[in-house]
């Protein structure tokens, strides 16, 4: 007898359960890493039984990209259209808690689905933010309710991009308080003082190495790391392909200099950010304006490391989750300092919270660089923390 429970389970709810599976490993690995074989054998299936549900890997990747936004409409669906603005982020709150393992697809990869699947996926995650929206013109007067509905819905979906471990019931609660902290939060009034921020300068290319890793940046951006070719890459700077390799042995070796660029950059700001702040709210107000400067500043270099550090083999991988889990660890240890309620790992659920504040209203804004929309976006990831005003 199998181990594996899904291996177990009634062949009725196979297609089920091999999207489940296929869900989980798009999101550990990626679209382009992840292959049929090893989710096949998650489900304890062969490859062959595998071909008689989906006739390949995009189509399966298509269904698991749509999975989590289609369950987020059919538990609005269930809530009474009068419900309050609670009602209707907790419905929200439970489906991504409950899926987190394999709903972060729509985030990032889903930018490997074809242009008009991406549209409708686009128009499904645009018909949530509606309802969340209209919940949030019934009980605010913000004239950014939709940019709120947006905001709230990031700090949701923040937990599928992270891997704390926290009890469902607790990582419920946790989120369900800071997307309401968010959606009461009027981004054209930011509370407290604007905080100056200084940016470290990206490294100039003055070296051949230094002028691939900046052509490559873009490109993997707006193609994606797989699709991306070394010949690409070499037009870009007037190289041969062959002249890559004296520089980058590998592709990969590209995308984990990107990576540890964009980390480098980041605490660098950081650093800056802290100095001669007098309290932890303060401190909390200067990282979320850092975070959100770099994030509009640096924003194809930030959404490569993003979108594609989990590729990255081991070796190459973790030297930028080190500098990943520093990061956090700073803002962790002021938002406990801010609100030592929190344990340890109810302040790193609300960083992240904030974190995916600042990605879905960036996005929401177009990343368009203005003061404005900088502070915008401060004043809802602060929001995320539940630590405004103290």
């Amino acid at each position: 007898m199998s181990a594996d429970p899904l291996a177990a389970t009634r062949p009725r709810n196979r297609r089920q359960l091999i999207s489940e599976a296929a869900g989980r490993v798009f999101s550990e690995r990626g679209y382009h890493a992840a292959s049929m074989e090893e989710i096949a054998a998650r489900v304890g299936i062969s490859a062959a039984a595998l071909y008689r549900h989906f006739p390949n890997k995009y189509a399966l990747f298509s269904e698991c990209a749509n999975a989590m936004v289609d369950r987020l409409a059919e538990a609005l669906d269930d809530v009474q259209p009068e419900a309050d603005l609670g009602e209707a982020l907790r419905a929200v709150t439970r489906v991504a808690v409950a899926h987190r393992a394999s709903g972060g697809l729509y985030r990032w990869e889903a930018r490997y689905l074809d242009a008009e699947d991406r549209e409708v996926l686009r128009a499904k995650f645009g018909r949530v933010v509606e309802r969340v929206t209209e919940s949030v013109r019934r009980e605010s007067a913000t004239p950014s309710a939709e940019l709120c509905a947006v905001s709230a819905l990031g700090a949701i979906g923040s937990i599928t991009m992270h891997h704390v471990s926290i009890a469902q019931r607790r990582a419920e609660s946790v989120l369900l308080a800071s997307a309401l902290c968010v959606a009461a939060t009027d981004p054209e009034r930011p509370s407290g003082a604007v905080l100056p921020v200084e940016l470290p300068t990206r490294p100039a290319p003055r070296t051949r190495r230094a002028e691939i890793l900046a052509a490559a940046v873009p490109l993997f951006a707006r193609h994606g790391f797989a699709k991306v070719t070394n010949g690409q890459i070499a037009e870009a700077v007037g190289l041969v392909p062959s002249a890559l390799y004296r520089h980058y042995p590998t592709k990969m070796d590209v995308l984990a200099a990107a990576c540890l660029q964009a980390a480098e950059l980041l605490t660098q700001a950081v650093a800056r950010s802290l100095e001669g702040r007098a309290g932890p709210h303060e401190a909390l107000v200067a990282l979320a304006s850092t975070y959100v400067a770099y994030s509009f500043e640096y924003t194809e270099l930030t959404s490569v490391a993003e979108a594609e550090v989990a590729g990255l083999p081991e070796g190459l991988r973790q030297p930028v989750v080190l500098a990943q889990r520093e990061h956090i660890a700073v803002w962790e240890h002021q938002l406990r300092l801010a609100r030592p309620e929190l344990d340890p790992r109810q302040a790193r659920v609300l960083v992240h919270a904030a974190f995916g504040v600042v990605v879905e209203a960036g996005r929401r804004l177009h990343w368009r660089d203005t003061q404005e929309n900088r502070d915008r976006v401060i004043a809802l990831a602060v929001g995320a923390l539940g630590a405004k005003g103290r």
